[in-house]
């Protein structure tokens, strides 16, 4: 399907909700989404573009395999741009500027003696599921090493989960990008707080030794880990405060008209049911892990490989990733 009738389509599905609050984010994903697809030629397009019931959009990874959709090397410049356009409707500038950074290092570890078909800044795919509309779910990926970004779109709403960011070195100690952490932010607020309430007699360490990886891998569907740590009934305010401000600062990754609903429900009805969980080390240089988990949320974070220099850190939905919650209750509405 070529662009003018994309974009007529487009054109008629966002005036056939004219009069309704919109959600900037879902109808910017479309208008991106449309061009983008418009500019692939026909083989591109087939690598692009999968049925939105199809398998495929829930196998998700962070390894650096080949993966489906289409790669950015086999993308003209021009279309790369238009690649990251539609990164950018999902992603804030702090969002976009960590993704960048993460690809980065891929020519970092190619430059350490790396496999040049392994370590490629440009081993990233593109897949689109369904096609874009505000009438019919659909939705998007962008996955890479380290690298996964996952969005569900119901109409006006945007799922963004998972969400997946990894680093590796975690902190660059040499060489002229020497200093850069791109989740170094998250990781020391996180240790900050560990420390805080040891202090008060509040330990959230549950191990001495940290977990090898974040424990919910990289299954589709995840699950909830065992209550450990500290709960947050048993904080202060002070210190759920600076608990909610790890997760936010997670989420600031997104942009607020995707997360907000998230972020509603954690600071509102389930701020006082999250725990707290620290395993390993607590020197910065050391093999550590941690997570936040609520009633149905969890994030992790896990900087135990490479001698404590290679992060992962994971949002997941525990009832709605990939939109599973929401379209069920999509289909069910509809079948009605």
């Amino acid at each position: 399907m070529r662009f003018p009738i994309l974009l007529a389509t487009m054109t008629s599905a966002v005036f056939a909700h004219e009069g309704h609050n919109h959600n900037p984010a879902a109808s910017e994903m479309i208008k991106a989404s449309t061009v983008f697809l418009a500019s692939l030629d026909q083989t591109q397009s087939k690598a692009a573009q999968f049925e939105f019931k199809n398998k495929e959009r829930e196998n998700w990874h962070f390894i650096p395999m080949d993966r489906e959709g289409v790669r950015f090397d086999a993308l003209k410049p021009h279309q790369q741009h238009l690649a990251f356009g539609l990164l950018g409707t999902g992603l804030t500038q702090k969002g976009l500027l960590t993704a960048t950074q993460i690809m980065t290092l891929e020519e970092v570890l190619r430059s350490r003696g790396g496999d040049p078909k392994v370590r490629n800044t440009e081993k990233y795919n593109i897949a689109i599921f369904g096609d874009p509309s505000l009438t019919k779910p659909w939705g998007w990926r962008f996955e890479g090493h380290h690298l996964s970004l996952n969005f569900s779109i119901l109409g006006d709403k945007v799922i963004g989960l998972p969400a997946f960011y990894g680093t590796n070195p975690a902190e660059l100690k040499k060489g002229p990008l020497k200093g850069l952490r791109p989740l170094g932010e998250i990781e020391d607020a996180g240790r900050e707080l560990a420390n805080r309430l040891i202090k008060a007699g509040k330990s959230p360490v549950f191990s001495e030794q940290a977990p090898k990886e974040i424990l919910t891998a990289q299954d589709s569907t995840a699950k909830a880990q065992k209550v450990q740590g500290v709960t947050s009934d048993k904080l202060t305010g002070e210190e759920i405060k600076q608990l909610l401000a790890i997760i936010d600062d997670v989420a600031s990754m997104q942009r607020q008209e995707i997360t907000n609903e998230n972020l509603r429900k954690i600071h509102t009805t389930q701020r006082k049911k999250m725990h707290f969980a620290w395993g390993g080390s607590l020197e910065r240089n050391g093999a550590h892990y941690f997570r936040i988990q609520g009633v149905d949320f969890i994030i992790e974070y896990a900087n135990t490989q490479n001698d404590a220099n290679h992060a992962h850190l994971v949002w997941r939905d525990l009832k709605n990733d990939f939109a599973r919650g929401s379209l069920k209750k999509h289909y069910a509405e509809d079948h009605k």
